[in-house]
């Protein structure tokens, strides 16, 4: 039967590529913030900044769990 999607791929199969791409994305936005905040808080700012980067820091890890499970629901080879 002829599709007009090449090779055969249906539009459900480029929605689960494109789906597991925004998540992929997501996981390494979440990880490079994580990073970032970890970088600051080895600088000495004082201890009001520390404190407040420790929330951040473990907001950020949230998000980098968070995000895994949506890849890992989409894809579970990841």
């Amino acid at each position: 039967m002829y599709t007009l999607e090449p090779h055969g791929r249906g539009i459900a199969a480029d929605l689960l590529n494109l789906e597991m791409a925004r998540a992929r994305q997501r996981v390494n936005r979440a990880k490079l913030a994580l990073e970032s905040a970890e970088e600051m808080l080895d600088d000495d700012c004082g201890v009001a900044v520390n404190l407040t980067l420790c929330g951040r820091i473990r907001a950020e890890q949230r998000r980098v769990i968070e995000a895994r499970e949506r890849l890992t629901k989409i894809d579970p080879r990841h």
